[in-house]
């Protein structure tokens, strides 16, 4: 399978990285870059081809749009006139498949993804949409990708795309941001910065490798360390008190709200 990608920032690349790790051939695989110095970089680090034609890279059968938002319409205006029968996968957040498919003269072979950061480890989840007119093959091309930088599952409606992108898509920074709190807590209680990371990230990683391994829910792992009147129990207190799981589901309902509200913008 001949893929293409447009554009070369740093989800593309994880990607690709994913795909030659899985037996894709470099010469299978094209990049369009207008960024001489990024273009360089793709063929230096991936070993892969990379240049500015886009007649050759539509001759793929798997073309991913991995351009800004602000860059995919003239990017979809101007492949229209190429497209036949080729798969469009788009990692572009918050533009629809209808207006995708508007700026693409009607054509309706789409995916939209909705991929996360951890990709650049292979380590990422993507929820994956499909319009009606991509079947069982495209479905499958569309896996490839995705499961090259890490695990994937589909939607059924394209609305859930905007919980995806509150829900996973956002969420590598929630885990960041409690990372940060954590690491400054340490801090605080006297360890060097170097320490107070280690011990933020590893407690982190290791919580959910357990959680993802284990077959009870979350709340009953967490009951589990927080022995009667011990030190977890009065930090979870603290925790209660302040609404903080209250504020925390607030904060992904606002983002969600935000990506439904951007959705419609861009239409």
């Amino acid at each position: 399978m001949r893929i293409s990608f447009f554009g070369g920032g740093n989800m593309a690349s994880a990607m690709i990285t994913g795909l030659l790790a899985r037996g894709q051939a470099t010469e299978q695989i094209y990049v369009v870059e207008t960024d001489a110095g990024a273009r360089e970089r793709i063929e230096r680090e991936l070993k892969v081809t990379a240049g500015q034609d886009s007649t050759v890279a539509a001759q793929a059968e798997l073309l991913v749009l991995a351009v800004k938002p602000q860059q995919l319409e003239a990017l979809a205006r101007a492949i229209s006139p190429l497209l036949e029968t080729q798969l469009i996968f788009s990692i572009a957040a918050g533009i629809p498949t209808a207006l995708l498919s508007q700026w693409l003269g009607g054509y309706q072979r789409i995916v939209r993804a909705m991929p996360n950061t951890p990709a650049q480890i292979q380590a990422g989840l993507t929820g994956l949409y499909a319009t009606p007119a991509v079947d069982s093959y495209g479905r499958a091309m569309a896996e490839t990708i995705a499961a090259a930088s890490g695990d994937y599952f589909w939607v059924e409606h394209e609305d859930a795309i905007d919980a995806v992108t509150a829900l996973s898509g956002s969420g590598p920074a929630y885990v960041f941001y409690l990372i940060e709190a954590m690491q400054q807590a340490a801090e605080q209680l006297g360890f060097d910065a170097q320490l107070a990371r280690r011990i933020s990230t590893e407690t982190f990683l290791g919580a959910s490798l357990l959680a993802s391994h284990s077959a009870e829910s979350a709340a009953t792992l967490r009951q589990r360390v927080t022995s009667k009147g011990g030190t977890t129990e009065r930090a979870i207190a603290s925790l209660d008190a302040s609404g903080v799981k209250r504020h925390f589901i607030g904060a992904i309902e606002a983002a969600y709200q935000r990506a439904v509200e951007l959705g419609k913008t861009k239409c």
